[in-house]
């Protein structure tokens, strides 16, 4: 009798154990900014050619070069900070899954040269705020502090090329 309430336990304890191990998790890696482009749900990098500056969507930051040193910041480099982030283009760095995507910034610098448009205009997320460029910070739906944003035609870089590929929808 003891044997088989030892064995029930066991048997108790271990459908518990297996019915624990098969919990899924579902994480969200952020929300992409109001001036993102269009068709890239799951981003994590954009690189931005006219200021040579990176956006990390999941941290809300930008990654800038400085003084030789990469800076995390929930704002944009002083000389940038009225950059109209919903006309800039977006290049959209769907093949880096890391924490320094500037190790490819010589690269990135020598294929998204400044004044790069890819195929043409972006369209946006959302829609610029009656303020225009007066947005040093990122909304609260859109995760964090930032500037501007973007409101030109178009797919995200026309679903070609690096950054360019379809986004998941």
């Amino acid at each position: 009798m003891k044997t088989l309430k030892l064995i029930a336990i066991g048997l108790f304890f271990f459908a518990s154990f297996s019915m624990q191990s098969q919990v899924s998790v579902n994480v969200n890696i952020g929300s992409p900014p109001a001036w993102g482009p269009v068709g890239y749900t799951e981003v994590e990098y954009y690189y931005l050619p006219d200021i040579e500056v990176y956006y990390d969507v999941p941290r809300a930051q930008y990654i800038y070069l400085n003084g030789g040193h990469w800076i995390h910041s929930r704002y944009l480099p002083r000389p940038y900070r009225g950059y109209d982030l919903y006309s800039g283009y977006k290049v959209v760095l769907n093949d880096y899954h890391g924490r320094t995507p500037y190790v490819y910034f010589k690269d990135h610098k020598v294929k998204y040269h400044k004044g790069f448009k890819g195929n043409g205009p972006q369209k946006t997320i959302g829609v610029r705020g009656n303020k225009g460029n007066s947005n040093n910070h990122i909304g609260k739906s859109q995760g964090a502090k930032s500037q501007g944003g973007n409101s030109q035609g178009g797919k995200g870089n026309g679903g070609k090329g690096h950054g360019g590929g379809k986004g998941k929808k």
